[in-house]
């Protein structure tokens, strides 16, 4: 039986380590498979039309089922005008927090022109939400067009991709994020205690947001 047993952890095992440094899709296009509403078992108010997955507003966010430490994610994601949302990584799922950005680091995803009220950089588009912005926001491509993003998490090293640029580069963790959160709207929260890994959320900000060609790597 013992025997049994480790034969069955090794297999586990390299199978985890085979999918290391290869894509996986993480949304196949036709269902919402691999991902529950927050806190919650299935998912609810998010639809696939035409290979794309969004809501229309009002369902809540989304997670992977799967935690995930160290990745490369790639999306293409497209804001509805005056629109809100974002992706959020390292997202614990616990009964005491109310949300999912409470935990976890924000790609923002935003209407930057034409946003309803006034926004600082921090808040644009591919920023690390509320604690550092984007570098180039000329090559971002207006609401209601296709924008390709991409997040590399590896270790504490971070970056945030814009349509082929890394806009975005900081060390989680280390005592200068710290110092930055301290100063930002987490100082207080579960965001503020460095966490190794997580879910990773789509953000239903209460506007209408699509996704689509969601895939990741883990490194």
């Amino acid at each position: 039986m013992k025997k049994q047993l480790t034969f069955v952890f090794t297999i586990l095992v390299f199978a985890a380590s085979a999918q290391k440094g290869k894509w996986v899709s993480l949304f196949d296009g036709k269902t919402t498979n691999g991902w529950h509403n927050w806190k919650k078992t299935t998912v609810s108010g998010w639809h696939v039309m035409d290979g794309v997955l969004m809501t229309h507003g009002g369902s809540g966010d989304i997670v992977t089922d799967k935690e995930y430490e160290n990745f490369e994610l790639e999306f293409d994601f497209k804001a509805a005008p005056k629109g809100n949302s974002g992706v959020i990584y390292k997202v614990i799922e616990r009964d005491d927090l109310k949300s999912t950005y409470e935990s976890g680091p924000e790609y923002q995803v935003i209407d930057d022109k034409n946003y309803p009220s006034e926004i600082k950089d921090v808040q644009k588009t591919a920023a690390n939400y509320d604690i550092q912005p984007a570098n180039d926001l000329t090559i971002v491509k207006p609401a209601g067009q296709w924008n390709k993003g991409k997040i590399i998490v590896n270790g504490s090293h971070v970056e945030h991709w814009l349509n082929g640029k890394k806009v975005v580069e900081y060390e989680y963790g280390t005592e200068d994020w710290m110092r930055s959160v301290a100063k930002s709207k987490f100082a207080n929260w579960e965001y503020a205690k460095p966490h190794a890994k997580g879910k990773i959320a789509l953000q239903d900000h209460g506007d209408s947001v699509s996704f689509r060609n969601i895939k990741i790597k883990e490194l």
